[in-house]
């Protein structure tokens, strides 16, 4: 990238790397930062590398991969899948902007999934060994991490109960409601949004095929739950879709 040149007398400035600070990032209250000072988030800056362009479809990391980054996504979108005993893709999750990837590795130093970007997007690649020495001197830091940590947990939980107990509708409900909040989070609409992933990848997330989707989503549009374009989504009866999720509302 050329450095741009203030003024004469000053030295040449960066200003993509002015912008990649965690205090001017729109997502510095979802991610690693959040809930730091200025003098703690300028330390956090300093261990952060280069931010990394991921085209649409290309593989941030693969299963086997050696651990040595954690990933904050800046833009864009993700699905992380591993491969089953048959050879087959099974998608693990759906990660966005404020999330970080790669904490699979932590324990075994080895990635246990692929990641790949659903749509061109960005990441701040955070070298783990630097993170590790930081969080042991920087406690908000530390309780951050271990939030995080615990939100990866839960989320996973959560999968487990949706393919154990519930029924296909309220799977789908529930995977639509998620995705509402988490946009929601973000400061973007949470009842009008697009799918950045197919219906075969959201069939193959729930454990139902890419026909029960598509059946799904027209009984959802018919039933005045949702608005349905393409991959445009907007959502009409949200308390409907709660109810349906919690188990109060179970339509077959």
């Amino acid at each position: 990238m050329t450095p741009e040149l203030l003024s004469p007398t000053l030295p040449t400035v960066n200003v993509e790397v002015l912008r990649a600070r965690c205090a001017t990032c729109s997502m510095h209250q979802l991610c690693l930062p959040m809930g730091l000072d200025m003098g703690d988030m300028d330390r956090l800056d300093q261990i952060i590398g280069r931010r990394r362009k991921i085209a649409r479809g290309v593989s941030l990391f693969r299963i086997g991969d050696a651990f040595q980054n954690l990933y904050a996504i800046r833009l864009g979108h993700f699905k992380t899948y591993q491969i089953n005993p048959g050879g087959e893709e099974q998608v693990t999750g759906f990660q966005m902007a404020g999330e970080l990837l790669g904490m699979d590795a932590i324990s075994a130093d080895r990635h246990h999934c692929n990641a790949v970007a659903l749509e061109d997007s960005e990441v701040c690649e955070i070298p783990f060994s630097s993170l590790e020495q930081l969080l042991g001197n920087m406690p908000t830091l530390l309780r951050h991490f271990h939030r995080m940590m615990s939100q990866e947990i839960t989320r996973e939980q959560s999968v487990m109960l949706l393919l154990g107990n519930m029924q296909a509708t309220q799977r789908f409900a529930a995977f639509i409601v998620n995705l509402a909040s988490r946009y929601e989070a973000r400061g973007y609409s949470g009842s009008n949004f697009q799918l950045r992933m197919s219906r075969e990848e959201i069939g193959n997330y729930l454990g139902l095929t890419i026909e029960s989707i598509s059946r799904l989503l027209s009984k959802f549009k018919k039933e005045g739950w949702l608005r349905v374009s393409n991959r445009e989504i907007e959502i009409l009866q949200p308390a409907k879709l709660k109810a349906i999720t919690a188990g109060t509302d179970i339509c077959k």
